[in-house]
């Protein structure tokens, strides 16, 4: 591997995308464990933007950050057997998860992935892109009501639009005010009640010793899975009537797997559910708030942006063909998911002893492979920190993308939404600027921080005006 030569910015004199400044100096294991509940992107040191592997130490285990591409590849594609997902992880999110797909290990996992894997296959994208559509023209409309210049919390907005897009593409219904409000609400709660850090997840407890959460983490995981339940039962009886539509949920569960011919139970159900929520939900969310707030900060592109929804997309008339012409749109999504990763770090856990870099890794030890810091390194990425998205029309770009770029993961446990996810992020961002204008909020500069996914600290604020007049119903 050799570093990128430094060259000159196209983009000199413009403001960086806002990153939080990681940690000078050692610090002690309890400092550490204060600093990461707090914010986990700003507890890291500095220097693992450069570094290839980092260890970190506690008297209970070692963790190895893996910025190497050819570490990466070893446990994302080559053996992803021997590196399952981590028990520590489990214990942070099964309150709202379960045993969904996203923590699940081995035979568990396999058999899960078999079931859902088809509702994501072939031309199921053609068949739910008018959910999305449907989606995207909403929302513009709900907009109207705050788009007078003064400042919106894009995220609570961009919240809303995606959680409707799931609740229509998994449930062909469209979510109601009240619950989206409701739901999104929960989930806010649900991100502050459960740090990533937990110190039952941090002692060495065997795992038949009940791990501990907060009331207010329990209420709110709760709050959502009483929600899901509700939905799949109603599912599940239509189902039966032969009244169901031909949507996601419907197709998940009355797939059954191949080797045992068995489907979901409804408690499964809730548990893929759960995690279609926060991975098709918040997640998507996340990345279409950083999207607006990068195209704020870069008007050209904003205007390069509209200018090209404005000739692509016809929001009277729904055609998948639309997709295909808003490259544009699709290259400044695709930036955003380098620069702000929705998982900003994923944890595995060597199920035997390995050697990385000439260094003996033990059994049971974490594998942290982090988005965050291989998407902004600084020996495999060009101006790794600004933001360009023209960068994946290069030459080094695109080795970069090959080497250094895991949005979605990679290998056999790569997100199976992945291509959803791009379709909804490119055609929601383009209706929205189709639309409107959006321009920062002096003094509310948005700072990254790590909760169940990349949020802003104090939200992502920024002032709407139409671009386009309001269109009245004839």
């Amino acid at each position: 591997m050799q570093d990128i030569p430094a060259k000159s910015c196209p983009y000199a004199g413009l403001p960086l995308p806002p990153k939080p400044g990681g940690r000078q100096g050692r610090v002690g294991v309890l400092a550490y464990f204060r600093l990461f509940r707090r914010d986990i992107l700003s507890a890291q040191p500095r220097h693992l933007f450069r570094a290839w592997m980092a260890e970190m130490r506690t008297p209970f285990f070692r963790s190895y950050l893996c910025n190497d591409p050819e570490l990466v590849d070893l446990v994302l594609k080559q053996r992803p057997l021997d590196f399952p997902k981590s028990e520590r992880l489990r214990v942070g999110l099964k309150p709202l998860l379960g045993e969904s797909i996203f923590i699940t290990n081995g035979a568990v996992w396999a058999r899960q992935r078999r079931i859902i894997d088809p509702a994501f296959e072939g031309g199921r994208l053609r068949l739910i892109f008018p959910a999305m559509w449907d989606s995207a023209v909403a929302a513009v409309a709900r907009l109207q009501t705050v788009a007078d210049g003064r400042p919106v919390e894009v995220e609570a907005e961009a919240s809303h639009l995606a959680m409707d897009v799931i609740f229509r593409t998994l449930f062909s219904v469209p979510i109601e005010d009240e619950t989206a409000s409701a739901a999104f609400a929960a989930f806010r709660a649900h991100q502050q009640a459960q740090p990533l850090a937990n110190i039952a997840a941090i002692l060495p407890f065997p795992r038949w010793v009940p791990r501990f959460h907060s009331r207010k983490t329990r209420e709110t995981a709760r709050t959502i899975r009483d929600l899901m339940a509700q939905l799949t039962r109603q599912r599940a009886a239509q189902i039966k009537a032969g009244t169901a539509p031909g949507d996601l949920a419907t197709k998940i569960m009355t797939t059954p797997d191949p080797e045992t011919g068995q489907c979901f139970t409804d408690e499964e159900m809730v548990d893929q559910v759960a995690i279609f929520f926060l991975a098709g939900h918040e997640t998507s969310a996340a990345a279409l708030a950083w999207a607006l707030y990068l195209l704020a900060l870069y008007p050209d592109w904003q205007d390069k942006v509209a200018a090209e929804a404005t000739t692509a997309i016809d929001p009277a008339r729904i055609y998948f063909s639309a997709l295909s012409k808003l490259r544009i749109s699709r290259a400044v999504f695709r930036e955003t998911l380098r620069l702000y990763p929705p998982v900003p770090m994923y944890v595995r856990e060597a199920a035997q002893p390995e050697t990385f870099r000439t260094r003996a890794v033990k059994r049971g030890s974490q594998i942290i492979l982090s988005p965050w810091h291989l998407h902004r390194h600084e020996r495999l990425w060009d101006n790794p920190d600004g933001f360009d998205p023209t960068r994946f029309d290069t030459a080094e770009g695109k080795q970069s993308q090959r080497d250094a770029y895991i949005p979605f993961s990679a290998g056999a446990r790569v997100c199976p939404g992945s291509a959803f996810a791009m379709a909804e992020g490119t055609l929601l961002l383009s209706m929205l600027v189709r639309a409107y204008r959006f321009e920062l909020v002096p003094g509310r500069e948005p700072m990254p921080v790590a909760q169940l996914t990349l949020r802003a600290r104090d939200g992502i604020y920024l002032k709407l005006t139409p671009r386009l007049p309001r269109e009245t119903p004839e």
